[in-house]
């Protein structure tokens, strides 16, 4: 089991959440290579584009983000992401261990749209995503 006790967690969760937060994105690291314990390695306001950046390849992390897009001229939706990352450099023994932590980050991180799995920093182009939060969305008015 991942270990999700650190408060800060918690905290940025909330933040992402809050219209009356800036924050649209957090990022939980594992505390070392051995280490099952996550802790909430950064937070940010620059959305998808900015967390692709911070991203390390040789890592396997957790990244929660609010995503806002327009369904016509007049509507904006905001809705919530769940990024599973492993790195391409990824070591073996964190990967096999992926599935059963990402439940428990379920666990903690519980209200999200779509999960999207990323092993290349290219699998979180805010275009598919959008795509794929439409189709989520129910109703769709513009043929996707």
């Amino acid at each position: 089991m991942a270990d999700l006790s650190d408060p800060e967690i918690d905290q940025a969760y909330q933040d992402v959440r809050s219209d009356k937060s800036d924050t649209n994105w957090l990022l939980l690291d594992y505390e070392s290579d051995r280490s099952d314990k996550l802790k909430l390695a950064q937070t940010g306001t620059g959305g998808l584009a900015e967390l692709r950046d911070i991203l390390d390849e040789s890592k396997a992390s957790y990244a929660y983000v609010r995503v806002a897009y327009s369904n016509d001229k007049e509507s904006t939706r905001e809705k919530f992401i769940l990024v599973v990352w492993i790195g391409p450099q990824c070591k073996v023994m964190r990967k096999a261990k992926i599935s059963v932590h990402a439940a428990d980050v379920k666990g903690t991180l519980r209200v999200f749209s779509i999960e999207v799995a990323a092993r290349e920093k290219d699998d979180l182009n805010e275009d598919p995503i959008v795509v794929r939060l439409r189709k989520a969305g129910g109703a769709s008015y513009d043929g996707v």
